[in-house]
């Protein structure tokens, strides 16, 4: 439904497993402001797919979006599924900017696990905000020092190599952002750039919060668990299971059909009673705690490789509605969690709140990526 009008104005176009999401954003005065959205449910394959005919399909439906929402602009942000990029945060030690680049491309072939030809680089240069790291044993950089001299110049070379750049290193491989380019093309969009779904969700999310928070998103067939801080996503990890595997279970455990199964899910959820006999609460504990497992590794890795603890967890995706999740977390995990919203920084009708608050954890990765053009 289109909203406003006005200038120059982006879409975010989120293609998820289960459904096609977007959302258009323009500048007013540095702040987001909602000109329109749309959601359309409908299963694909993706990244599995190779034939022009689902690449075809999936820009159709795009285009068809598109026009049913009213979009006004031409130019989008795409996202790749996160567990599809390589990324990580390498250091090194300080250089002139045109030795950098060679730099970086060395240090990746040996953290990307594909060859590079086949992958798309990308890197950028981030604020050093940890302390610094110690200094190498001196056998790393030098042989012990003899005399004082000697000594004075170890600690000049420890110094400079205390001095070191974090730089964030993306890798996409080059068939599936050809692919995306594609779908792009041929549904009659701009595309201005392509980023993780990590990034999209920072920026909606998050914002400008320094402290470590964790987002745990949970898809139809996904679930990404994120850390970031400062703005960066620091760790970010995927499980292969989501909102349809939950619906999987109870319909067979149940034997039932997966629309009563779904319906089931949506209104028992989770019990946070030691009482509770029913059934679906049971086999939904059973399949969230896999992702419970995975939240509490993801918590003891960046434990054991930062200063300092995430204090919250923002849940996104659609099944982030289960009933009782929320404070389920909270109790098993003694940690802050609450349901993200994507539209705490965005201009929009009042009368729209109660439609985009349940709408809100699904448009996360859209309105981010409709936002990154935007200075929020």
């Amino acid at each position: 439904m289109a909203l406003f009008g006005g200038s120059e104005s982006y879409i975010g176009v989120d293609i998820g497993s289960s459904s096609i999401k977007v959302c258009e954003l323009q500048n007013e005065k540095g702040r987001a402001k909602l000109l329109t959205y749309g959601y359309l449910e409908q299963k694909n394959d993706l990244l599995k797919a190779q034939d022009p005919e689902n690449i075809q399909k999936v820009a159709d439906s795009v285009k068809k979006l598109c026009e049913k929402s009213k979009t006004t602009s031409k130019k989008a942000i795409g996202a790749l599924p996160s567990f599809t990029v390589f990324s990580s945060i390498i250091n090194l030690p300080e250089m002139p900017k045109k030795e950098l680049e060679a730099a970086v491309e060395w240090e990746a072939k040996k953290f990307v696990p594909m060859p590079l030809e086949e992958m798309i680089l990308d890197w950028k240069q981030l604020e050093n905000t940890d302390k610094k790291a110690p200094a190498p044993a001196p056998q790393e950089t030098m042989v012990t020092a003899q005399n004082d001299k000697n000594n004075n110049q170890e600690k000049k070379i420890q110094a400079k190599e205390e001095k070191s750049l974090r730089i964030l290193l993306t890798a996409a491989p080059q068939k599936l952002v050809t692919k995306y380019m594609e779908i792009f093309q041929k549904a009659g969009l701009e595309i201005v750039s392509l980023e993780t779904e990590a990034f999209a969700l920072e920026r909606s999310l998050v914002g400008h919060d320094p402290s470590p928070v964790m987002i745990v998103d949970i898809g139809a067939s996904t679930t990404s668990i994120i850390i970031t801080r400062s703005s960066v996503p620091i760790i970010n990890r995927s499980i292969d299971l989501g909102g349809e595997s939950i619906t999987k279970t109870i319909a067979n455990s149940l034997n039932i059909l997966p629309d009563r199964a779904e319906q089931f899910k949506r209104d028992y959820g989770l019990s946070l009673s030691q009482e509770e006999t029913s059934q679906v609460p049971k086999r939904i504990e059973f399949m969230i705690s896999s992702i419970v497992n995975e939240i509490r590794y993801v918590l003891n890795l960046y434990a054991s490789q930062n200063e300092g603890t995430v204090e919250k967890i923002v849940l996104a995706g659609g099944s982030s509605w289960l009933p009782n999740l929320p404070q389920y977390l909270n109790k098993v995990l003694n940690l802050k969690v609450f349901i993200g919203d994507p539209w705490a920084r965005v201009i929009y009708p009042t009368d729209l709140k109660p439609v985009l608050q349940e709408l809100g954890p699904r448009m996360a990765v859209s309105v981010g990526l409709a936002m990154r053009q935007i200075h929020t």
